[in-house]
């Protein structure tokens, strides 16, 4: 892929994926400790699940997810402002 004049490189520290064939929605996390973690919502049998990665993208852990919610982590609510 050809690379824009003067362009950096950032790094995805968050990604959502709605799977709407499934309907799980996926939630990738680059953790601040270097882990990366992806949470499945959804509706599965034992609850949302958990899976943190190590930087080898081995498997370090897992469980129930205790978020109930998928939303991304730099979005806050606006009050509205009727004026």
């Amino acid at each position: 892929m050809a690379l824009k004049p003067g362009g950096g490189q950032v790094t995805i520290c968050e990604q959502i994926v709605e799977d709407l064939p499934s309907g799980l929605t996926l939630l990738f996390e680059k953790m601040p400790s270097g882990l990366t973690k992806l949470s499945i919502f959804g509706d599965l049998p034992y609850g949302n699940r958990e899976i943190i990665f190590n930087e080898d993208g081995a498997e370090a852990g897992g469980g129930t997810c205790l978020r109930g919610d998928c939303h991304p982590s730099w979005l806050r609510e606006v009050e509205a402002n009727n004026g």
